[in-house]
């Protein structure tokens, strides 16, 4: 990451942080009051390829023992009601401006993966992981609504892993180093743009 990147991702982040308190606060209040504790969903993602964080969301699941892979039509009896409107609006990934303040995350870049992806697919995530994982990216504008759609229509854990392994990781990987080999911070804004006002996932790997 360049200094230049890595300035614009704290002074944006500063200003979301300052603009968007009010409405931290009140989902927060409105986790707490209809679903409880814990207001955050704390997830290990991977930086590199072998340095792991803890990224950050708003709890939109009931909570269980074992919890494996990403997301899917398996695990929508967790939602919450809280949950069901924050994943829609995607308001659930707010939170992760912390994870850009602290710098394990820039706020474009490609989505942070599972440490168990990391493992299956180490040459992959050898090239995507050379970018900092960001919070929106060229594949969460491009893909994620398709990877959405596939994976909403499995019914069991492996059927998800299934479909997420063969059908959505390398074609996102792709995507990911397009924009590696073309990143600027013409670009990082064009993709922010894009994220805010088509609305579009900010999700990815779970």
């Amino acid at each position: 990451m360049t200094p230049a990147k890595r300035l614009f991702d704290i002074v944006v982040a500063l200003l979301l942080a300052g603009g968007l308190a009010p409405v931290i606060l009140l989902i927060g209040l409105a986790i707490l009051t209809t679903d409880g504790r814990p207001i955050f969903f704390v997830s290990e993602r991977m930086r590199t390829p072998d340095r792991a964080f803890a990224l950050l969301k708003f709890r939109t699941m009931k909570q269980v023992t074992n919890d494996p892979g990403v997301t899917g039509g398996d695990k929508s009896w967790r939602i919450t009601r809280t949950g069901h409107f924050l994943r829609r609006t995607r308001l659930d990934e707010l939170p992760q401006i912390w994870n850009v303040l602290t710098g394990d995350m820039s706020l474009v870049g490609p989505r942070p993966p599972l440490r168990q992806y990391v493992e299956l697919f180490p040459d992959v995530y050898r090239d995507v992981l050379r970018s900092r994982p960001g919070v929106t990216g060229l594949a969460s504008i491009v893909y994620a609504r398709h990877e959405e759609w596939l994976l909403s229509r499995c019914r069991t854990v492996e059927e998800t892993d299934q479909i997420y392994t063969t059908a959505c990781i390398r074609r996102k990987a792709r995507l990911d180093m397009i924009y590696q080999a073309n990143r600027s911070l013409c670009l990082d804004v064009l993709l922010m743009l894009k994220t805010v006002f088509r609305g579009l996932p900010i999700r990815g790997g779970r």
